[in-house]
């Protein structure tokens, strides 16, 4: 069995109705834990729901972080 657990999470609304989620999360299976970072994009249905569309994740290692942080400042 596998288990994800959301650690930390933050949000940036944009647009009319959509939002990108930055969180921390763990995943957790028989064999051992791991740590990730996942960036979500997604929007809210006319009730306030989240739905997501994609996700992407992260190495949690800050060296590595910091290097794609200075990518995306690049662009």
């Amino acid at each position: 069995m596998v288990e994800f657990q959301t650690l930390k999470s933050k949000e940036i609304k944009f647009g009319r109705n959509s939002f990108i989620e930055i969180s921390k999360r763990k995943v957790i299976t028989p064999v051992g834990e791991n740590e990730f970072i996942a960036i979500s994009r997604g929007f809210y249905l006319p009730d306030k729901t989240k739905r997501w569309r994609s996700s992407i994740s992260l190495p949690t290692e800050k060296d590595k972080r910091e290097r794609i942080a200075e990518l995306i400042k690049s662009f």
